[in-house]
C-alpha cells in the first residue's frame, strides 16, 4: 500500500481520493468520502440493522470519527436517495458533522421528518436540489442523473474536479416502465461517458444475478391477478420506502374492489412525504386502522410493515395478536412483496411460521412473481459500463464475494483499472494509477437505547457473552482473618434453573468456600485475592458441571 505520499488531512489540487467508511464489503450502512483540493465531500450516510448476534441493538451505523476529526474540511453531504441504508444515520450523526445536506425533494421530505423527531429540524440545513440539477459543493462540481430504483428520485452523482470526473451511481437498475417517476436518463449517462469518466463507483448487490432485474410493471400485473384469486382478508408486506410498490398494491386492490389500509408508522410517514412531493396523488383515500373491522373481510387489503420480520413491526404484532386494531385469521393471506435482506432470514422464518400456525396462507416471491429487485443484474451492469467507459472501476455496496465478482466483470468490460475497496481503504484515483495508498481507522456505532456506543465496547461485549453464557453473582462474607462466615450465596441467570437443579448451586457454593479457605492466611486478608479465588472457583465448577463460561461478579463482605 505504498505510493506517492498523500496528505490525508488536506488532499491536494491534483489529488482525487475515494474513502468508504461503510458499505464497501457489506450491503447497507453506506458512507462514502471523496477528497480533493483540501476538502472532503460525503455521499450518503446510512444505517444497517442488528440481528441475533447484536442483542438489544436494532440500528448500527458507520463510525464517522475520521471525518469528524476533519469536519472543518467537510464541504457537504449529498444524499443519493431516501433508503435507510443511505440516509438513516443522518439524524444520529449530523450533530458531529454540522455540514449542509443536499437532496432532491422526496429525499428531503423524508429526511425532514427524521430530523424533526430528533429535534434537529431548525439546526440541520437541507438544500433542495431539483431532479437533474447541477450545483457546487466546495471544489466539487456536481450533477445529478435520474436513475430508477425501488424508491422515488434515485440519483447517480457526477462529481467533476480538476483531477478528473467520477460517476457515483448510488443504487439503481434499468426499468423501462418504473410506474412511479421517470425512467433512467440514458442520454445523460451517455453524454457523461462521452465527456470522459475517470472512475465509476458502482452498486454491486446483484452482480451474481444473470440477466436483468425485471420491471415494476410486471409486478403490478401479477399482483392484480393474484389478489383477484383471494377470498378473504389480504395483507401485503412490502418495504415502506418502495412507493412504486405501494401504488402497485393500491391498484391491485382497486382492480379487485378492495379498500386499502396502511398499517405501520413508517409506511404512513413515507406516504405523507410522497404526497407532499407529488407522488401517489391519484390513489384513493386510505381506510383508518380503527375502521378496518367494520369492512367485510373480502373488501379490505392491508399494506403492512414487517417484511423483514422486525419484532416490533405491524405484521409481527398482528401475528402475535397484539395489534390494537387489526387481526388476521385462518383463510386470510399474507403476501411478502419484498426480498429477504441477508441476515434477516431467521426473523422472517419465525414470522412466517407464526402466521402459518394461525392458518394464514403465505405467498412469497418464491411462489409467485410478486417482487423485482431494485438493483442491477449483470446485463444492466454491462450496459452501464458500455455507456460510461470509465478508466477505473470501484465496486461498492456489496459483500466481498459481490465486490470480487464485480471487479472481474469490470475487467471483462475492458475497464483498465478495477480497484478493490473496503471500508477504511484510502483509494487514490488521481494522479497516476488507481491504488490503495492507506487505511484509516474505521468501525461501527450502535444505537443502544438513546445513545450511540462503539460496537466493540465492553458493554456490548459483555451483553453478547451474557446472551450466550449467562451470568453468576456470588456473595462471600468473611471475617477480618478471611474465614468464610456462612455459606456463600450464588445468584444465577441464564445458566441453570436453581429450583430444578439446586445441587448445582450447592456445589458452586461449596467450591467457593473451599477456594477461599485454602488461601494462605496473608492472602485471605487481601480483598482482591479473595475475590479472584472465589471467581475462579465459580468459573471452574460451572464449567465442569454445565459446560458454560458465565459472566461472573463477586461481592465480598468483610465483617
Amino acid at each position: 500500500m505504498t505510493s506517492r505520499r498523500l496528505d490525508i488531512d488536506r488532499p491536494g489540487k491534483r489529488d482525487l481520493v475515494f474513502l468508504p467508511l461503510g458499505g464497501a464489503g457489506e450491503i447497507g450502512m453506506n458512507l462514502n468520502l471523496y477528497g480533493h483540493a483540501g476538502a472532503w465531500l460525503m455521499v450518503d450516510c446510512g444505517i444497517t440493522f442488528g440481528d441475533d448476534s447484536t442483542p438489544g441493538i436494532e440500528v448500527i451505523m458507520p463510525d464517522p470519527a475520521f471525518i469528524v476529526e476533519r469536519k472543518q474540511a467537510l464541504a457537504g453531504l449529498v444524499l443519493t436517495h431516501a433508503h435507510e441504508d443511505h440516509l438513516g444515520a443522518v439524524h444520529w450523526l449530523w450533530p458531529q458533522l454540522e455540514c449542509p445536506i443536499y437532496a432532491t425533494p422526496f429525499t428531503a421530505a423524508v429526511l425532514r421528518r427524521k430530523l424533526a423527531e430528533a429535534g434537529l429540524q431548525r439546526e440541520a440545513r437541507i438544500i433542495e436540489v431539483p431532479m437533474s440539477g447541477c450545483f457546487s459543493v466546495g471544489p466539487f462540481d456536481l450533477e445529478l442523473i435520474t436513475l430508477t430504483h425501488s424508491i422515488p428520485e434515485p440519483n447517480a452523482v457526477v462529481i467533476r474536479t480538476a483531477a478528473g470526473t467520477v460517476l457515483h451511481t448510488g443504487d439503481w437498475k434499468l426499468d423501462p416502465d418504473p410506474l412511479v417517476g421517470p425512467s433512467s436518463d440514458e442520454e445523460a449517462l451517455m453524454r457523461v461517458g462521452e465527456e470522459g469518466v475517470l472512475a465509476m463507483v458502482c452498486d454491486s448487490t446483484n452482480v451474481l444475478v444473470p440477466g436483468t432485474s425485471g420491471s415494476e410493471a410486471t409486478v403490478r400485473e401479477n399482483l392484480i391477478e393474484l389478489v383477484g384469486r383471494m377470498k378473504h382478508r389480504v395483507a401485503v408486506a412490502a418495504f415502506a420506502s418502495n412507493v412504486a410498490r405501494l401504488e402497485t398494491i393500491c391498484r391491485a386492490a382497486e382492480a379487485n374492489g378492495r379498500r386499502v389500509a396502511l398499517v405501520g408508522r413508517s409506511i404512513k410517514r413515507i406516504v405523507e412525504a410522497a404526497r407532499e412531493t407529488g407522488y401517489l396523488g391519484d390513489v384513493a383515500p386510505f381506510v383508518a386502522d380503527a375502521d378496518i373491522g367494520y369492512l367485510p373481510r373480502d373488501e379490505v387489503l392491508l399494506i403492512c410493515t414487517g417484511s423483514q420480520g422486525e419484532p416490533r413491526s405491524a405484521l409481527s404484532r398482528i401475528a402475535d395478536d397484539q395489534h390494537p386494531e387489526v387481526s388476521l385469521e385462518a383463510g386470510d393471506t399474507v403476501i411478502f412483496s419484498s426480498r429477504e435482506i441477508p441476515g434477516n432470514e431467521r426473523a422472517i422464518g419465525r414470522l412466517q411460521n407464526k402466521l402459518a400456525s394461525l392458518g394464514i396462507d403465505i405467498v412469497t416471491a418464491r411462489d409467485e412473481p410478486v417482487h423485482v429487485s431494485g438493483h442491477p443484474a449483470r446485463d444492466e451492469l454491462v450496459q452501464m459500463y458500455q455507456w460510461i467507459r470509465p478508466k477505473i472501476a470501484v465496486p461498492v455496496h456489496g459483500e466481498p464475494r459481490h465486490l470480487i465478482a464485480h471487479a472481474e466483470l469490470a475487467r471483462q468490460c475492458q475497464v483498465p483499472e478495477p480497484v478493490g475497496a473496503r471500508n477504511g481503504y484510502v483509494v487514490r484515483l488521481a494522479p497516476g494509477r488507481a491504488t490503495v495508498v492507506d487505511e484509516v481507522p474505521h468501525g461501527r456505532l450502535a444505537v443502544d437505547g438513546t445513545r450511540l456506543i462503539p460496537m466493540e465496547s465492553a458493554a456490548l461485549r459483555d451483553r453478547r457473552r451474557l446472551a450466550w453464557n449467562g451470568a453468576a453473582v456470588v456473595t462471600v462474607v468473611v471475617d477480618g482473618e478471611g474465614r468464610v462466615s456462612g455459606p456463600p450465596q450464588v445468584a444465577i441467570a441464564g445458566v441453570f434453573d436453581r429450583d430444578v437443579e439446586p445441587e448445582i448451586a450447592h456445589e458452586v457454593e461449596d467450591a467457593v468456600t473451599v477456594a477461599v479457605e485454602d488461601l494462605p492466611k496473608a492472602r485471605r486478608r487481601d480483598d482482591a485475592q479473595v475475590r479472584e479465588a472465589a471467581r475462579l472457583a465459580v468459573r471452574r465448577s460451572i464449567r465442569a458441571v454445565c459446560g458454560k463460561r458465565p459472566q461472573i461478579d463477586v461481592h465480598l463482605v468483610r465483617i
